[in-house]
């Protein structure tokens, strides 16, 4: 049994009544595990009936799944194709209220370490823009590696405080998502630093904290906009008081009707404060009433009419000699290279050549991790694609692939970084991508009739 602190469970007591003895019950259970497929990868309901693993449906998440105690999927081939995400299912219900469409404008305003983005990510699809920022700059670094994994071509990650954010982003963003920093009381069963560093005294400062994170939200979501704020507490003061007080301040916000998932409970008008008109169309996850951690949701919109907006643009790369040796390797490797050779969307980020999203402002001044999806790095008069660009691509996209299955001893060989032997039929000569039951894994450079490995040394692993 965890050790719960007395002033927490004083006021859990008084918050939940009758249902006390149930919700303290559900601290001597396992926690949830689940995953999220990867919509830019596969068919989430597809994979899932062909799954290496059981998996069974999260209600508020099409693409979200449970899965066992005993199954390993961070161990499997699959976890490194980025082909899914393994995320707690509560966590799930974010982006699945702001459900971002194709072509919007999204930021994730507290990204760290990266499953509410790249579900956003797979909604847009690939079109439009996203913006991830996380203000600590070792979360941000995990936050680029997750943006990397999952095959994400139209992100930029940013490591910045959401007020500097607020002077490059006014009135920009379609849909913002502030999963806001939290005294993490939903995540005691699953996290025990968590009891450790709970106290009133922080429930009370991760409140200021969230008001200030919400303002900054709120001036750079455009008119008709939609926000949602969430927190994995319990503590209304972080929950319904924080919705209440910013829609007192900020007349021209409503809540949003939200879904009737099964599992989930609303909000309760009475632990509000400021305006409780509506805070029931807010969210609860409860551990005693459904399978997953504690979570508050709310769906906000901004009432009003978007307006056209100038903006700066980010400078693009100018250099004729590095463009024309960049574009030979787009010739040597892609079945349509005119798709991706150089346009004005091409910048250098120190020696790095990425590709940034077209509807991205200018980002001079900014402290960007990730400007879009990194192509690549100019060597010696050569390029040299980088592993984010492999797990971007679709083995279609490319002349040379060499598919292994998930099982083969050749797949966990690559993956350890050995050079392996190919098959008469696989033979040949230069840059291939390597993939996993056609899941695009990493490069790979062949020679006669071995391939030389190019996964990345800080990933390799055994299998």
């Amino acid at each position: 049994m965890i050790n719960l602190p007395a002033a927490f469970t004083e006021r859990m007591k008084q918050m939940l009544g009758r249902e006390y003895d149930a919700f303290i019950a559900s601290y001597d259970k396992e926690r949830s595990q689940g995953l999220r497929v990867n919509g830019l990868k596969t068919d989430p309901a597809e994979f899932a009936k062909k799954a290496p693993f059981s998996l069974n449906p999260v209600a508020w998440a099409a693409e979200g799944f449970a899965y066992g105690a005993e199954d390993r999927p961070g161990r499997h081939p699959y976890h490194d194709a980025g082909v899914y995400y393994i995320q707690e299912p509560s966590a799930m219900i974010a982006a699945s209220l702001l459900n971002p469409q194709p072509g919007e404008m999204i930021l994730d305003l507290c990204a760290a370490p990266g499953g509410k983005s790249t579900q956003a990510a797979a909604r847009l699809k690939g079109e439009g823009l996203l913006v991830s920022n996380e203000i600590h700059p070792a979360r941000a670094k995990i936050l680029s590696q997750n943006i990397e994994r999952m095959g994400i071509r139209n992100a930029v990650v940013t490591n910045e405080d959401s007020g500097r954010l607020t002077k490059y982003f006014p009135a920009f963003f379609d849909g913002i998502i502030v999963d806001a920093p939290c005294s993490g009381e939903g995540m005691f069963r699953k996290d025990e630093t968590a009891v450790t560093e709970w106290s009133p005294e922080n429930v009370r400062r991760c409140a200021g904290r969230q008001k200030e994170i919400l303002e900054n939200a709120a001036m750079m979501l455009k008119p008709g906009g939609r926000l949602v704020y969430s927190t994995c507490t319990f503590a209304p003061e972080e929950d319904e008081q924080a919705i209440g007080r910013f829609l007192e301040a900020h007349p021209e916000f409503a809540l949003e009707e939200t879904p009737d998932y099964p599992g989930l409970s609303h909000g309760v008008p009475a632990w509000g404060a400021g305006v409780t008109d509506g805070i029931e169309k807010t969210v609860r996850i409860w551990p005693h009433r459904t399978e997953g951690e504690g979570h508050y949701a709310a769906l906000l919109r901004k009432m009003g009419e978007p307006e056209s907006v100038k903006r700066k643009y980010p400078a693009s790369m100018k250099d004729k000699k590095l463009l024309a040796v960049y574009e030979d390797f787009c010739k040597e490797i892609f079945i349509e290279p005119k798709k991706w050779t150089a346009d004005s969307t091409m910048t250098m980020f120190g020696d790095q050549l990425y590709r940034t999203p077209e509807e991205m402002v200018d980002f001079k001044g900014l402290r960007v991790l990730r400007p879009g999806l990194q192509m690549g790095e100019f060597k010696k008069n050569r390029f040299e694609p980088s592993h984010a660009l492999a797990l971007a691509l679709h083995p279609s996209e490319v002349k040379q692939n060499v598919n292994l299955s998930a099982d083969a001893p050749e797949t966990a060989a690559y993956l350890r970084g050995e050079t392996i032997q190919l098959s008469e039929e696989d033979a040949g000569k230069g840059w291939c991508l390597v993939s996993v039951d056609g899941y695009s894994l990493g490069w790979g450079k062949k020679s006669g009739g071995t391939l030389k490995n190019h996964y990345p040394k800080g990933l390799r692993k055994q299998y």
